[in-house]
Formats: C-alpha cells, sequence, structure tokens
C-alpha cells in the first residue's frame, strides 16, 4: 500500500483514525481524528501526541505480536468525559508494518445505560418503601394486632396512603414513557390556552380553597391559539398549579398570568407566557437546573409527605419539549417561586 493510497484510506473511514508508520510516527491522520490529537503532531513519534498508558500499551503489543486488540479510552473533552472504544489492529505499506487506531465514540452508549441503572435503583427504592411499610402492617394485622379493630383502622388507613402513593408513582411513571415516546411528534391540534388554563383553574380551586390560599388568574382573557395536545397541556398546567398550592401555599396566594408575546427570539415568532407564582417559602437557585431530573427532590420527606413522586417537573419539561416551547424557574429563599411555560402561537 503506498503512502498516497494510506491516506486516503484513512480519510475514507467516517471515524476517528491515525495511522503510525514503521518509523513510530503519526503517519496519517484524518479530520475526526485531528478533534483528539494535535494534528501538528503529524509525522511526530506518536508518544508526543499519545499520552494514554491504555493505548501506548495497546500500540507495543500489537506491534509486537501483529494480532489486533480493544481497548477502552476516555478523555475530557469540552468540559466533559468521552468514552472511546478503540480498536488497534496491524497493517502493512511498502515502506514495512504498521498499526492503525480506530476510535468509535461510545460516550452516548454509556450515558445512556448508567440512566437506565439510575432509573431501575430509583424506581426500585421508591417501590421498596411503600412496600416494607404494607408488608409490616400485613404481619402485624395477623399477629400481634389481630383481635385490635383500633390497630385494624388505623394499620389500614395508612396502607391505604401507601398503596395510593404507589399507584401514583405507577401512574407517573407510565405517563412519563408516553410523553418521551411521543415527544417528536410535535402536536398539531388548534387548542386555545386561556380556556384551558380556566378549567385548571376552576378545578384546583376546591383544593386552594381547603388550604386557604387564594387562587388568582390575571392577563388577557381574550382567546390565544396553539398547537397542542390539549390532554397534556392540562396536565402541565395542573402540575404546576397544584404544586403552587402545595408548595406554596403558605404565601397565601397563588398567581396564573397569561401574557401574550409579540416576538420571542428564542421561539423566533409570536408567543404566549403562562406563568405559575406563589409567594411561599421558595428554594435556592441552586437546585434549578436539576429541578426537572426523574426524582430530583428538594425536599424529599416533604415532597412524600404532600404526595409527590419527584416526576411531575420531568412530564411537564418532555411536554413542553414535545411542543417546541420553553420552561423557566425562577426562585429565591423566603421570595416564592415562578414557573413559566412559553408557548408558540400559531
Amino acid at each position: 500500500m503506498q503512502a498516497d493510497t494510506v491516506e486516503a484510506f484513512v480519510n475514507a473511514v467516517p471515524l476517528p483514525m491515525v495511522m503510525i508508520d514503521p518509523d513510530a510516527r503519526l503517519g496519517a491522520m484524518n479530520p475526526q481524528a485531528g478533534e483528539l490529537f494535535d494534528p501538528t503532531n503529524l509525522n511526530r513519534h506518536y508518544m508526543t501526541a499519545i499520552r494514554s498508558p491504555v493505548l501506548l500499551d495497546a500500540i507495543e503489543k500489537v506491534a509486537r505480536s501483529g494480532e489486533a486488540v480493544k481497548v477502552r479510552y476516555s478523555r475530557s473533552q469540552n468540559m466533559k468525559e468521552v468514552i472511546y472504544d478503540v480498536t488497534v489492529s496491524p497493517g502493512r505499506i511498502a515502506e514495512g508494518p504498521v498499526v492503525f487506531l480506530c476510535f468509535e465514540d461510545r460516550t452516548d452508549t454509556e450515558t445512556a445505560g448508567q440512566i437506565r441503572r439510575d432509573f431501575v435503583a430509583n424506581v426500585s427504592h421508591e417501590l421498596k418503601t411503600p412496600l416494607t411499610a404494607v408488608m409490616g402492617f400485613i404481619e402485624t394485622l395477623r399477629g400481634p394486632a389481630k383481635d385490635d379493630p383500633a390497630a385494624h383502622e388505623r394499620f389500614l388507613g395508612i396502607m391505604a396512603r401507601e398503596s395510593e402513593r404507589m399507584s401514583r408513582l405507577v401512574s407517573d411513571l407510565l405517563s412519563l414513557s408516553r410523553v418521551e415516546t411521543d415527544e417528536r411528534i410535535r402536536p398539531d391540534k388548534r387548542v386555545d390556552v386561556t380556556a384551558l388554563v380556566g378549567s385548571c383553574i376552576r378545578a384546583l380551586t376546591p383544593m386552594a380553597e381547603k388550604l386557604s390560599v387564594d387562587l388568582v388568574q390575571r392577563g388577557t382573557e381574550d382567546p390565544v391559539i396553539v398547537a397542542a395536545d390539549s390532554d397534556q397541556l392540562t396536565q402541565v398546567f395542573t402540575n404546576l398549579i397544584e404544586n403552587g398550592i402545595k408548595y406554596g401555599g403558605s404565601g397565601g396566594e397563588v398567581r396564573v398570568e397569561i401574557t401574550p408575546i409579540a416576538r420571542e427570539p428564542m421561539l423566533r415568532g409570536p408567543a404566549v407566557e403562562i406563568a405559575v407564582t406563589d409567594y411561599g417559602e421558595g428554594f435556592d437557585p441552586i437546585h434549578i437546573p436539576r429541578l426537572t431530573e426523574r426524582f430530583y427532590r428538594i425536599d424529599d420527606h416533604r415532597s412524600r409527605e404532600k404526595g409527590g413522586t419527584g416526576l411531575g417537573l420531568a412530564i411537564v419539561k418532555h411536554i413542553i419539549n414535545r411542543h417546541r416551547g420553553l420552561f423557566k424557574i425562577q426562585s429565591a429563599v423566603g421570595q416564592g417561586a415562578r414557573f413559566s411555560v412559553i408557548l408558540p402561537v400559531v
């Protein structure tokens, strides 16, 4: 194989690839590999560019044995860890034996695998606690409290609450799965978001009154039409308003404001903002970037006490993504919280 043929071969490979020539120099490097190793190292000894002990050991092993090996290589790139499966293979050109290194990016696969493992662990943990409680009470009712009517009533009430908690968790998991499945499909039905928000407010007014919270609607009362899935948007605003009542109700008021926007730069056109604001305790802004993660809670005990599953805002985020909208969160300790949904207007 001639030098120009080798260069054409390396450049034709869609993955990052380098060739180490018979003089132990970087004899060829395609543009993709140039993003991993400084192209100025071309024609220099490979040790000046490749500093990873794993890769250096693999190169020496292939050069000695003439047999291909595969190794795992990780490096920091753009402030994150990138993981590669590297195939190190022997070859030959007119001048002598060479070694090829081909890099396959496995970061997304590894990340997806870790997300799945974390998800299973979180779900198992969330289900294990109420299941353990229910099993414990069943054992007590069959044994020490077998003939105690008062204990029966008390324990059955706790078991009912724990069962409802598990039911909510399963329901939210199924909802999250459906939302993620449909996320790439943009809804096309015309929905009056003003009427939809009003309907959510009316549905949640009894809950607000029970907790002595004033639920107030402000902003435009005119119809505002968006392309949407009405059931999913109902889920979004019900979730946000309910959260405001539950966690920000200490401020005595939850305000829902609908504001038309002539042009939203991020959406490149007219939009409407629906903001749910409470005047309760608020929270440290340090939590904001993680609030839409599955099972992330600011106050784990308080959230469970109020019936939260830790999935509500994750569902909201995916629904807003499907509607090609924006989701913004603002808060500070002692200053309440504001959750804003911005949707493109038809």
